[in-house]
């Protein structure tokens, strides 16, 4: 019987794997949906459908062809609009400039060392989990230095070593959407979901920022951290057994001088950067502040609250430029100009689907076929009673299926934005409490998806210690951490929206239809 389970689970795995590698690229995904929404709403402007806006009390939209002559005349000329106007592209460009360098002048890497190697070894499960789960503000360095470097404390410790990686790879990877901190996945997911609330409410979508989700997704990072600490202590290292590998002749070294000498500056300049954003916000009259409602409204509906991109941006790159000119990694203007530079080369992949993923979405708002679809979805949906918590349910289900074939969260939410933003808030449910289940869904699902962009990069650090490790072995490890953390965050924002707690700043959980 045994045999025959690890049978059938090994085919379902290959199957996962065969289904995604068949699927094109995202560029190439993004331009084959923005030709089908050009077809579809030739077609479909035929049929004569329409419905009254949502917005507008008596006003009907229709199908707009975008394949007549005033359509071909639209893409033609739109083409460069919708790549420049892509929500997240410059956003998401600005953000990574401050944290680049603070993660090419080693800042972010120092930090994670640093944090791991200080906490006592009885907690030493708990900091490698959390520590994963907070580098997700430096995108992908955690993928890099975490695994490894978690593998090499347990071996040290005499526990078994693909414990530590597989706690730093659970905390990396299935808590990416968690943080104490806003980061560049808040900007890029937060510009979609405001441009997706603007097809059916754009004074609503006004008044959204890219916090929306940050009160939830820092009360999740303690969540979290305890159940994957939890689930390594209590299931996967007992399944794991003690480690009969070789031994590995390497050793883990501490911070060096420099480095910590760059990191307390690096400190030093955050406080002072933090200290003046505050002079911009907190006093009476203050140039970001509010000015109408109470002192809560005037800081969320503030000039401060839009502007959080480049703030964001210049509370990485002032730590990190620091850090480098006290190491000497930055010992000019040439320096920080080549680390941002770099930065921006390694988005090269980005910009590119940004010009494709650009104009499926405004063909598709162009030719009003999400307002459309909102409507008869919420209907439908509606008539089927599927409200509410199943509703949400049901939507986390979904999103963490299609996790397992596209691993970008951007191209994800990028497609799935547009059509289920609007649906839910005909329903009455928020565009923050509609990316909030999409993010709890995407990212608990990462550590199981042979897709994955840093899977192969985690087996070669598995082999080390099994040299038979492959994508079965790798995925059956993880796979307690997938589902524990997905029931545990789900049941935890199902009762954060049983009590009604805003998500983030501004981030309401029932949208006023």
């Amino acid at each position: 019987m045994g045999k025959t389970k690890r049978g059938l689970f090994q085919k379902s795995l290959d199957g996962i794997e065969f289904l995604g590698n068949k699927l094109p690229h995202p560029v190439t995904l993004f331009a084959i949906l923005a030709l089908l929404v050009l077809v579809f709403s030739a077609v479909l402007s035929q049929l004569g459908i329409s419905v009254e806006h949502p917005g507008e009390e008596g006003e009907m939209v229709e199908i707009t062809n975008l394949l007549n002559a005033e359509g071909i005349q639209y893409i033609f000329s739109s083409m460069t609009d919708n790549f420049i106007g892509f929500a997240p592209l410059g956003v998401v460009l600005v953000t990574m400039l401050g944290i680049g360098v603070a993660e090419r002048t080693g800042l972010i890497s120092a930090m994670l060392r640093g944090f791991v190697l200080s906490v006592p070894n009885r907690f030493i499960t708990l900091g490698l989990v959390f520590a994963g789960i907070m580098s997700s503000v430096a995108s992908d360095a955690g993928y890099v230095v975490l695994p490894p470097l978690g593998a090499l404390i347990f071996a040290a410790l005499g526990r078994h070593p693909l414990g530590g990686l597989a706690a730093a790879f659970a905390g990396v990877s299935a808590g990416f959407s968690a943080n104490l901190l806003l980061s560049g996945t808040d900007v890029m997911l937060g510009e979609l979901t405001i441009a997706a609330a603007s097809v059916i409410d754009p004074a609503y979508a006004e008044t959204m920022n890219i916090a929306m989700n940050w009160f939830f997704i820092a009360a999740s990072v303690f969540v979290l951290t305890l159940i994957g600490t939890w689930v390594t202590e209590k299931i996967v290292e007992p399944r794991l057994g003690s480690y009969k590998g070789e031994e590995t002749e390497e050793n883990l070294e501490g911070l060096k001088p420099i480095e910590k000498k760059g990191l307390i500056w690096a400190g030093v300049s955050l406080l002072i950067g933090l200290g003046l954003t505050a002079l911009l916000i907190l006093p009476e009259n203050a140039p970001m502040r509010g000015t109408e409602g109470s002192t809560m409204d005037q800081i969320v509906q503030s000039p401060f609250m839009s502007s959080l991109v480049p703030i964001i941006a210049i509370l990485f790159f002032l730590p990190g430029l620091v850090y480098g000119m006290v190491t000497k990694v930055v010992r000019n203007d040439k320096d920080v100009a080549g680390q941002m530079s770099d930065t921006m080369a390694s988005m090269g992949m980005f910009i590119v689907l940004a010009f494709t993923a650009g104009q499926f979405v405004a063909y598709f708002n162009e030719s009003n076929m999400g307002l459309v679809l909102g409507v008869y979805g919420a209907e439908f949906l509606d008539s089927i009673s599927l409200t509410g918590i199943p509703l949400i349910l049901m939507f986390i289900i979904i999103t963490a299926f299609i996790n397992l074939f596209i691993g970008s969260a951007s191209a994800k939410w990028a497609m799935m934005a547009p059509i289920f933003v609007p649906i839910m808030m005909q329903l009455g449910y928020s565009p923050e409490l509609t990316q909030m289940a999409y993010r709890v869904a995407d990212s608990t699902t990462n550590i199981i998806s042979p897709l994955m962009t840093y899977f192969a990069i985690i087996i070669a650090f598995a082999q080390k210690y099994d040299k038979k490790m492959g994508i079965g072995t790798l995925i059956s490890t993880m796979i307690p951490y997938s589902i524990f953390f997905l029931i545990g965050w789900t049941i935890m924002l199902i009762i954060w929206m049983l009590f009604g707690i805003p998500l983030g700043p501004g981030g309401p959980l029932e949208y006023p239809n």
